[in-house]
């Protein structure tokens, strides 16, 4: 596995790992990240990486918080997809009013919050406040949050869009409905998020247009640059980040099995055959590609806010275009490496195999869509517009 950032919390992290890998075909039978993971990710300091200083957290620099999720994801996926999505939450509060942040840390910091963006739902302008209903899809880790962040418009009286927002729910007021029941990324508990007629305090919603401007409140208290960072930017690297942390976990998984393994139809070591080591050297070089490009623009975004800068639309629409390449890229090694490690892999016991069903779900997921990506790339390169939220 290639590094490329360095923290006390990647180390404890990286001790962990083996009980992780352990654990994760009851991660998967339980339908959900197995709860001694989330325990000791939370004691390793992981989900307060992105969390501001205030309520005690790192404030890590992105790449660094990056770094640690994709680390997870190389021992079980869905314990890395989970801890990716959960960790970058902490990152989104901190741009909510500071009474927002106070309702979810004021009495216990160590609070998570699940999250489902699309817009399945819609709160409506009444006398009393912002009334919430919808359904959302898919909110991973649901099970291990005590609030959740949905996304959705705001209507006025007249049914008329105002604003598109995130709001921020806590648990007495939505349903979790159990519907993962998948053949991919099994243990990530991605069920459903049911709201009610809920009624959200102005305080708990935050605008997306807001937080595009750098206009978020929560940056009048949270100031370090890290809140700053485009969200088009960071929410599609933090889906990505887990899959290529798949990659590298999956190319770990094979080098060993292929050193040791003698094709049984012809007595052979495979370690012998030079187009196996071409193999892995092709897929190395694909998962490497794929994490130095993904890092690469996380850090030149964060260095040109630190020096007062903001990322313009050439660096964020080559960052999307970068991110979906990085899932693709990471897939399509899982998916030469799974071909190449023989009928053993097949085996419900091959981490290699569920290495490959969990990536290619984990490619399904919106942030994914290349052909959105590519065309806001082009459109910039041809001195066109780009109207995508998403950048």
């Amino acid at each position: 596995m290639s590094e490329y950032a360095s923290h006390e919390v990647i180390d404890r992290i990286k001790a962990l790992l083996p009980g992780f890998a352990e654990r994760a075909q009851e991660t998967e039978d339980l339908r959900k990240v197995h709860p001694q993971n989330i325990a000791e990710l939370d004691e390793a300091g992981f989900f307060r990486l992105c969390q501001p200083a205030q309520w005690g957290g790192y404030e890590a620099d992105m790449e660094t918080f990056y770094t640690a999720a994709m680390t997870i994801a190389t021992a079980c996926p869905s314990t890395g997809w989970c801890a990716s999505i959960l960790g970058i939450h902490n990152w989104h509060l901190a741009l909510f009013p500071q009474q927002a942040q106070e309702d979810v840390w004021g009495e216990d910091p160590t609070v998570r919050i699940s999250s489902s963006y699309a817009p399945m739902g819609a709160a409506k302008k009444t006398a009393d406040g912002l009334v919430l209903n919808g359904k959302w899809s898919w909110s991973s880790g649901s099970d291990h949050a005590d609030w959740v962040f949905v996304g959705g418009p705001v209507l006025d009286e007249n049914d008329k869009m105002v604003d598109f927002c995130t709001f921020l729910v806590e648990k007495s007021q939505y349903e979790i409905v159990d519907v993962w029941h998948v053949v991919g990324l099994k243990g990530t508990g991605s069920n459903d998020i049911v709201v009610s007629d809920a009624l959200i305090p102005e305080h708990r919603v935050l605008s997306f247009g807001l937080m595009a401007a750098t206009k978020a409140p929560g940056l009048e208290v949270n100031t370090n640059p890290i809140y700053k960072m485009p969200w088009g930017t960071i929410h599609p690297t933090t889906i990505s980040t887990p899959i290529v942390g798949m990659a590298f976990g999956c190319y770990d998984v094979h080098r060993s099995h292929q050193q040791e393994r003698v094709r049984a139809a012809f007595g052979t070591k495979v370690k012998d055959d030079p187009f196996a080591k071409v193999r892995l050297a092709e897929a190395a070089g694909d998962i490497d590609a794929a994490w130095l490009q993904l890092m690469r623009n996380v850090r030149e975004e964060q260095d040109l806010i630190r020096a007062g800068d903001f990322p313009g639309m050439d660096i964020r629409t080559r960052a999307r275009r970068d991110q979906v390449r990085a899932t693709q890229r990471a897939i399509d090694a899982i998916g030469l490496l799974f071909q190449n490690s023989g009928a053993r892999a097949l085996e419900v016991s091959s981490p290699i195999q569920r290495f490959w069903r969990d990536a290619n779900a984990g490619r399904v997921h919106a942030a994914n869509e290349a052909t959105k990506a590519y065309i806001m790339y082009g459109q910039n390169e041809f001195g066109e517009k780009v109207t995508d939220s998403m950048v």
